[in-house]
């Protein structure tokens, strides 16, 4: 008998904090409205939404599936990127934000590993945002440009080559499924 109220007390201790984390995690959810100070910007919800993506690369042309969605309590914008592939050859999941003071900012993740991983800042200019990424062998750009007329966006990838010279590394197309 002791050795059986023994086992309830124990089993009981571990689901008080299984059940403490549960009440806290489910305790932000409660409502469907984002809070006041999230992040709202009418020119970047143009990219929320599913996404067909045809990526111009090296001379040829490889297709992605795009799902963009508002995450962490509407503060960021994840920009997920799966390959048409199977299986699938790159994935990358993109986050992006207000970095304060009129700018942007990505935090940059895919298949090549946490070795790759950036965060891009970025101001827009018209109908355009670009992020600089900086890396170790030189500075990264991604232009993302909403063309409202095609209801698409364009993102201009570019390198900088040894002379300081942008070269294209990519060019994708985004258009609805």
């Amino acid at each position: 008998m002791r050795r059986n109220e023994a086992g309830r007390r124990a089993s009981g201790r571990a689901i008080l904090p299984a059940l403490a984390i549960v009440v806290f995690l489910a305790g932000g959810r409660g409502t469907a409205e984002p809070p006041e100070d999230a992040f709202h910007d009418p020119f970047i919800e143009n990219l929320a939404g599913n996404w067909d993506l045809t990526r111009k690369i090296r001379g040829h042309e490889e297709r992605n599936a795009v799902d963009v969605e508002w995450v962490l309590a509407h503060r960021f914008l994840q920009v997920h990127m799966v390959d048409a592939a199977r299986p699938p050859r790159y994935e990358a999941l993109v986050l992006i934000g207000d970095a304060g003071d009129g700018r942007y900012v990505a935090h940059w993740c895919d298949t090549w590993g946490g070795k790759y991983t950036a965060i891009g800042y970025g101001k827009r200019a018209g109908n355009a945002i670009e992020f600089s990424f900086a890396f170790p062998d030189g500075p990264f750009f991604n232009t993302f440009t909403w063309h409202p007329d095609r209801r698409e966006w364009t993102c201009r990838l570019e390198n900088v080559d040894k002379d300081g010279k942008r070269v294209l590394f990519a060019e994708d197309t985004l258009r609805r499924p």
